[in-house]
């Protein structure tokens, strides 16, 4: 059993106590002969080669700057624009009982995360694509980005441009440091037509579980827990863009938005890109860090069935088999069923973030403490992280 196995079993087991979401991811897919989006339906596809240039900046009524101690929204759009992508990707498709093949283009954005080319994107951006082409804020563009890493887990993906220097790298924020209300930026490739849109809100929530497609009709879906909510208009064509707090910082990678209702969208905290970014940065590839355990989201409701003794943590506990994987990092370092994880490096789980949300902000090899609560008594753990494989 892999590790995304394990992760969306003890996700499948939180859905009686999580409020559910139909949410639908923001990237374009649009089929060249039917000019289909997952989102929205167009008749003509913008390519790179026209999205236009100049920040566009909406205002949604929730203020018309930041508070005196920060940047306004025009300083935060003008640091950040430099540093967000367009992204275009080709792939092939066939349909019809004769197989008939076609093109699929399709648009999100990016944020560039080095001087030398490296981009952070949605990994369901990439995904299926036989090119992938980068524009840049100045309009140059790049045909061949390569995909040198994923996270599935959290839906993350790192492209590599070649032949770019001295770009514009953004600046990466605490995703463990949001309040409700904090305002926020959101930056896109909007509808694959206007390029470094900027839309302004506020953060409505936070560690909301969230189950997201493609579509309105699509069966292939994945749950996201620790997702960042605000209602900064996030439209289709923003996958993979930034969600910045009033200093110019990245605190979220906008993924995807309820289709059934207005102002409510979600971002994955930067904080679940850093472990892999930190390898890539050193070494050019990378590997998500996993522990190996299935794990339920400690809330009132879950205490009250399980019968725990505190609201908040990671139950460890599977519905079939041992919850914690034979010869995993966990196993290793004595973790058992029925543990509680209280904390990772004395960082809180479920106030901070969750166990896969935490550890992805270490590299596989860190060793990393871990604090459990086992019959009522509190016990330090060791653990070496593991490199996860799909």
């Amino acid at each position: 059993m892999n590790e995304e196995n394990i992760t969306n079993e003890s996700k499948k087991s939180k859905k009686s106590v999580n409020s559910k979401v139909k949410v639908i991811v923001s990237s374009i897919m649009a089929a060249i002969v039917l000019s289909v989006v997952a989102i929205v339906i167009v008749q003509n596809y913008t390519t790179q080669s026209n999205v236009v240039q100049t920040p566009t900046v909406q205002n949604d009524g929730n203020s018309s700057s930041f508070s005196e101690e920060s940047a306004s929204i025009e300083d935060v759009a003008n640091k950040l624009s430099p540093s967000v992508v367009s992204i275009v990707t080709k792939s092939q498709s066939s349909y019809g009982r004769y197989s008939i093949s076609r093109e699929t283009q399709g648009a999100g954005t990016g944020i560039i995360v080095s001087s030398n080319g490296y981009i952070l994107t949605n990994k369901h951006v990439v995904d299926g694509a036989s090119t992938v082409s980068v524009v840049l804020y100045d309009g140059t563009s790049y045909d061949s980005a390569e995909v040198i890493a994923t996270d599935p887990l959290n839906d993350i993906a790192f492209l590599k441009i070649d032949g770019a220097d001295n770009l514009t790298a953004a600046e990466l924020g605490d995703s463990k440091t949001l309040n409700i209300g904090q305002q926020v930026i959101a930056i896109g490739n909007a509808l694959g037509q206007y390029q470094n849109s900027v839309t302004s809100g506020i953060i409505s929530g936070t560690n909301r579980t969230i189950t997201a497609s493609s579509s309105d009709s699509s069966t292939d879906t994945e749950t996201l827990t620790d997702m960042i909510q605000t209602d900064a208009s996030i439209n289709s064509g923003n996958s993979g863009g930034p969600l910045v707090n009033a200093k110019g910082q990245v605190i979220g990678i906008n993924t995807a938005v309820d289709s059934s209702a207005q102002g409510i969208g979600f971002a994955i905290p930067i904080g679940a890109a850093k472990g892999m970014l930190s390898e890539i940065l050193e070494t050019g590839s990378a590997k998500r860090a996993y522990i190996g355990v299935s794990y339920v989201q400690v809330t009132p409701e879950v205490a009250k069935e399980y019968n725990l003794s505190v609201n908040k943590g990671a139950y460890v506990y599977s519905e079939s088999g041992s919850a914690v994987v034979s010869g995993s990092p966990a196993a290793k370092a004595g973790i058992k069923d029925k543990d509680i994880i209280t904390k990772i490096n004395g960082v809180e789980v479920g106030i901070k973030g969750s166990v896969a949300s935490l550890t992805a902000e270490y590299r596989a090899g860190d060793t990393i403490k871990i604090t459990i609560l086992r019959d009522g008594e509190e016990k330090e753990l060791q653990v070496q992280l593991g490199s996860y494989s799909e």
